[in-house]
């Protein structure tokens, strides 16, 4: 019997599951918080996404998989090494998690952090897709802000880094108008997303005018991506497509360099 039972310790290892808990889609949201984001601004975005997690649209986009679970998590981010966690992984199956994930989104409203990273926050939502405890039939990254790149890896070989790792990435580019803000605005900030953030089968990007249309944009948005339809164009813009001759994806960079003397710094 001794035996019998020290046998069935050595191979009960080799008998536990190495996969995780299987969903439809492993989305994280990354949203922006860095200091170009008034407070107000912050809040919109959070009771935005707590208002389109609710809508019926998105539960029942969540029950139409082939499992009718998802996995979800949202994290802010701003500088390099400025991401904050603000819901873990959450399985959400029904209206009940929803609001349970809406509730610990909406418990506080944050204060913004300096620079804007994109590079390092796909980094740091490549690293979460790898070690959470899921195992989705899609992986997304769903990543929203105001302005591009200035602070970290160049934004296009973090991005290919991701996309490498099967893991699609939707843009939510902010292109609201703020007179406080003009030194940093980038009035294609859609077509810097297309051209150097988004990528994967299906990528798209929904950019924001104005801050009135935020919870609908996001609301479309976590549809298309729950639902996963493989012919979502590209982009939903005023301009589409890549330009002729291709995007300089270091303009954030050299806005940064040029705007840096302003006390006010994204």
């Amino acid at each position: 019997m001794r035996r019998l039972f020290a046998l069935l310790l050595l191979l009960w290892p080799l008998s536990a599951p190495a996969e995780g808990v299987e969903v439809d889609v492993e989305l994280l949201l990354l949203v922006d918080v860095s200091r170009s984001m008034s407070p107000f601004e912050l809040e919109i975005q959070r009771r935005g996404y707590a208002e389109a997690l609710l809508s019926p649209e998105v539960l029942t986009a969540v029950q139409a998989g082939l499992l009718g679970r998802v996995a979800l998590s949202y994290v802010e981010w701003a500088g390099a090494q400025s991401q904050r966690m603000i819901v873990d992984w959450t399985v959400i199956e029904n209206v009940e998690d929803a609001r349970a994930f809406v509730q610990q989104l909406t418990r506080s409203f944050p204060e913004g952090m300096q620079r804007t990273s994109i590079a390092g926050a796909l980094e740091h939502g490549a690293k979460m897709l790898e070690r959470n405890d899921f195992t989705g039939l899609r992986r997304v990254i769903d990543i929203s802000g105001d302005g591009p790149n200035n602070q970290g890896l160049d934004v296009t070989v973090a991005r290919d880094r991701v996309l490498a790792q099967g893991i699609v990435i939707n843009g939510l580019p902010l292109m609201t108008r703020d007179a406080v803000n003009t030194p940093w605005q980038l009035d294609d900030l859609d077509l810097y997303y297309v051209n150097c953030v988004i990528g994967g089968p299906g990528a798209f990007v929904i950019p924001v005018t104005r801050w009135e249309e935020f919870a609908e944009a996001v609301r479309r948005k976590l549809v298309l991506e729950l639902v996963g339809l493989p012919d979502v164009p590209v982009i939903q813009a005023r301009a589409t497509g890549v330009l002729p001759g291709g995007y300089d994806c270091r303009i954030g960079e050299k806005m940064w360099e040029r705007n840096r003397r302003y006390w006010d710094v994204p």
